[in-house]
């Protein structure tokens, strides 16, 4: 299924009434719900070796809001990745240009990989998550000028 979509289902669901919907499409599905019955589960995940990150990375770890730059945010809930593979290079760089559709970053849920894609034309200004971190639905990401 499309990343867009499942926003899009779950804005849907987070503005109506409903609590809970899944929908089947051939072998793919999803299932949102609204309200958690059970206790939430702890996943234990492997370590990822610490990285040091540029001075400009770190210091835009640091979520600040301007209100005249675009920001990419998540649309789901999971692992941030900068690079396709711990090997390749970062798929953008702060001050790097990007046009709508670029490949920014990927974010691993349930095991799938994702590729998030720029929302907007512009340059990198900031980079606000770490490569390896978890991230929220919605957490800004990247920061376009």
């Amino acid at each position: 299924m499309d990343i867009r979509k499942i926003k899009k289902l779950i804005e849907l669901i987070t503005e109506s009434d409903v609590e809970e919907i899944e929908i089947k499409d051939g072998e793919e599905s999803i299932r949102i719900s609204r309200r958690n019955q059970s206790p939430p589960q702890v996943i234990q995940e492997p370590a990822i070796q610490a990285k040091t990150l540029s001075p400009a990375i770190t210091s835009s770890l640091e979520p600040s809001p301007i209100p005249d730059k675009h920001s990419i945010n998540s649309p789901m809930v999971g692992t941030f990745y900068r690079a396709a593979s711990p090997e390749s290079a970062p798929f953008v760089e702060v001050g790097q240009n990007v046009k709508e559709g670029d490949v920014v970053c990927i974010i691993e849920a349930m095991k799938m990989m994702n590729q998030i894609e720029a929302d907007k034309s512009g340059v990198i200004e900031s980079i606000n998550i770490a490569d390896g971190e978890p991230v929220e639905f919605d957490q800004p990401l990247f920061t376009i000028a």
